[in-house]
């Protein structure tokens, strides 16, 4: 069972972080529903782009928070205002989420 996000433990069969499996399946549904979504609109580039970064620093398996964060605002500003796209990106969003809230400085 999953604990407080600072204690979370390698659940999955496969060893894998279940936040780090969680990230991984919200940002490739992202990618198919923007990859599916015949409008274009000015800023799909950088969402592509990011989520692209987002799915690299999933696969290193231990991505940083501050990162991940830049990229979600990111990714939220390029595709924020294509309702089609919400609810993948709330996926998005609560998977990053999971990582818990960057360390203050």
């Amino acid at each position: 069972m999953l604990r407080s996000v600072g204690q979370q433990k390698r659940v999955t069969g496969s060893g894998e972080d279940p936040r780090v499996a969680e990230l991984r399946t919200a940002v490739a549904r992202l990618r198919r529903e923007l990859a599916g979504h015949p409008a274009e609109f000015p800023d799909r580039g950088i969402a592509e782009d990011e989520l692209a970064s987002l799915d690299a620093m999933a696969i290193s398996g231990t991505p940083e928070i501050p990162r991940l964060r830049r990229s979600l605002l990111l990714i939220a500003g390029a595709i924020g205002s294509v309702s089609a796209l919400a609810a993948g990106l709330r996926d998005v969003r609560n998977a990053v989420d999971l990582f818990g809230e960057p360390p203050r400085r």
